[in-house]
């Protein structure tokens, strides 16, 4: 009972924390750079191990978060050209990082504890057995503090730099205009989305960080036009899903990680069809009215509905 119960704290902390910086990548429309993120910095994470010989130092963070800098530095370079999209940039940098770091896994650090499915899919049910100590007490599992801190530090950050990022956000040319750099936010931001994801994924595995990453801030981009309700419905919907994703997986006795990651796609799905405004059972029905009421749908109009449901 204990272990269940730190496994959904650790799940809900780490789902907000996540889900916090998300928002603004699915405001940019970036969100597919946190699953190359994800993935890359675990080559800064083997290249700091080369250097320190130590799965615990904090090096580790600092060489994935600066990985994950590069990653979207070079993925921004190769788009630039023009010669391929932005999307297939990342198509091209993100399994080229990530294949040099299982390279160098498997050739020079085979006997040590740097697990590739560990990485990818996490394994929250062994969360509970690593503890935290402090003076010989036992004071509850070390991912509790440290999703906590991940989160304080998200929270922080974002109510402090909340103008700078809505203003860089939705209008960068006017955030340059008044003063703040586009560019510094860009980066500090994919910087706080890399030190997420590192934190993150020793718990739950880089396919559920993006998975918290990326579907509660969608499911309330549905729901909502505010962005501070956006952020206050990414945390609620990361929350929930930690929660129900957990009691999923006990009844059904199957992966955890991957029935809360199932969670936030049913989540999304239920805005996806049923959102007052936006859903697409909204849409049908206001399409059925605005058709009766008017007596059959003039010609052309129907494009411009489909253009607008697509």
């Amino acid at each position: 009972m204990r272990a269940g119960m730190e496994i959904q704290i650790i799940a809900v902390i780490i789902a907000v924390a996540c889900a916090l910086p998300g928002t603004f990548l699915v405001l940019r429309k970036m969100s597919m750079i946190s699953d190359s993120i994800t993935h890359t910095i675990l080559l800064g994470i083997v290249l700091a191990f080369f250097l320190t010989r130590d799965l615990s130092s904090p090096l580790l963070v600092a060489g994935a978060a600066f990985t994950g800098l590069v990653t979207v530095w070079l993925t921004e370079t190769v788009a630039k050209t023009r010669l391929v999209s932005e999307d297939s940039a990342i198509g091209i940098v993100f399994p080229l990082l990530f294949s040099v770091a299982i390279i160098l896994i498997t050739r020079y650090a085979g006997s040590v504890h740097l697990d590739t499915d560990s990485v990818l899919l996490g394994e929250l049910a062994f969360a509970p057995f690593d503890r935290m100590i402090v003076f010989g007490r036992d004071i509850g599992a070390k991912a509790i503090y440290t999703s906590g801190f991940l989160l304080l530090l998200n929270s922080t950050l974002i109510l402090v730099f909340y103008k700078e990022l809505k203003l860089a956000s939705f209008d960068p040319l006017l955030s340059a205009v008044l003063g703040f750099s586009p560019v510094l936010i860009h980066y500090g931001l994919m910087a706080l989305v890399s030190v997420t994801a590192v934190g993150a994924f020793q718990a739950v595995g880089s396919v559920l960080v993006v998975a918290f990453m990326i579907g509660p801030p969608v499911t309330a981009w549905l729901l909502t036009d505010q962005l501070k309700n956006m952020l206050l419905l990414s945390a609620g919907f990361g929350a929930l899903s930690g929660i129900l994703g957990y009691q999923a997986a006990s009844l059904f006795d199957v992966s955890i990680a991957g029935s809360m990651a199932v969670t936030t796609g049913m989540l999304f799905l239920m805005a996806f069809l049923f959102s007052p405004r936006q859903g697409l059972v909204g849409i049908f029905i206001r399409r059925k009215r605005q058709h009766t009421s008017t007596g059959g749908t003039p010609k052309g109009a129907g494009w411009e509905n489909r253009r607008r449901i697509i």
